[in-house]
């Protein structure tokens, strides 16, 4: 078993975001971390009581004074988001700029001894060619749409440049759970859901709370390498539409994004690339070294985290 590690101060970026939020609570929660600082530019809602909200956007220089006067020496982060929808450039840049800023603060300061990077499994794409699982050894996605992919190349360089600091990253599959608003959580929330036309995706899902778990115990563990994070087992898209009390309407997958904009009365969901690709032909991912080498099993399968969050989704909507 991995040692368990104590970090003295925690830095959390994202703290805006649902997982960061939850994450730095969970941290500030344990009576053996001296400090836990939430950094995020926006304001988060709600903070935890010890978590210290440092307002400044990690593509800001003044990261690296953050990391240095607070002596930190466990950095996770959680910020990276999906870029989707109007604001996709903004999130991008923000996504791009702001890791390699945040890596370049690590890399100065000898402090940092730890270093926690929330990814994600759209760093294999989705295709007609691709595995049935795809395990942490298969190639990366090379499409146009490769951010994630890029993001581990910069983590990979800054490995290589501090092999003194343990990094961790950790892919996560599609999150959902009870306040999860993301592409896939709007798409199941839509009364008439838009399928690919011959196609019956499979879906790997991951528990909001499991992904708060793995990366809990990457920060108090040393545990370096990359991670696929994924509930067990899989649910084919239309047995989800059907979990879900919605009513499949299959299509071209062309037309997907403009039927999903006709629909009144819900969410806008944004199609990206990435995530019209999902739907099209699925992704699962192998949780094999999660288990072993990384000594965590999700509590929640895949089924029942869609079912947690399809009852509290109808709850939130009765009341």
């Amino acid at each position: 078993m991995a040692p368990k590690i104590i970090p003295n101060v925690v830095l959390v970026t994202g703290v805006a975001d649902q997982l960061g939020g939850l994450l730095a609570a969970r941290l500030a929660a344990n009576p053996e971390v001296d400090r836990v600082l939430g950094v995020d530019a926006r304001t988060p809602g709600e903070l935890a009581d010890r978590v210290e909200h440092v307002a400044v956007d990690i593509r800001d220089p003044r990261i690296g004074k953050v990391i240095s006067s607070a002596k930190v020496d466990t950095v996770v982060h959680a910020a990276p988001r999906a870029s989707v929808g109007p604001l996709r450039s903004a999130i991008k840049e923000r996504n791009v700029i702001g890791t390699m800023q945040l890596l370049a603060a690590c890399q100065r300061s000898s402090h940092v001894r730890k270093l926690v990077v929330k990814s994600t499994a759209e760093v294999y794409g989705a295709s007609a060619t691709a595995p049935a699982v795809f395990t942490e050894q298969d190639p990366l996605d090379a499409g146009r749409d490769r951010e994630p992919a890029e993001l581990e190349a910069y983590v990979r360089g800054f490995a290589r440049r501090r092999p003194d600091v343990t990094a961790t990253v950790v892919r996560l599959a599609e999150l959902i759970g009870p306040g999860v608003d993301t592409a896939l959580a709007r798409y199941f929330r839509l009364p008439v859901v838009p399928t690919v036309l011959g196609f019956d995706a499979r879906v790997q899902l991951l528990h909001i709370q499991d992904a708060v778990a793995v990366l809990e115990r990457a920060v108090l563990r040393d545990l370096p390498g990359v991670f696929n994070v994924g509930g067990d087992g899989v649910l084919l898209l239309s047995q989800a539409i059907r979990r879900a009390g919605r009513v499949p309407l299959p299509m071209p997958r062309a037309a997907i994004p403009t039927a999903a904009r006709l629909v009144r009365g819900a969410a806008p969901v944004h199609f990206s690339p990435d995530f019209a690709r999902l739907l099209n032909y699925g992704r699962v991912i192998d949780t094999t070294r999660l288990k072993t080498t990384f000594g965590f099993t999700p509590k929640w399968s895949t089924a029942d985290a869609f079912d947690d969050y399809v009852r509290t989704s109808t709850e939130e909507m009765s009341q």
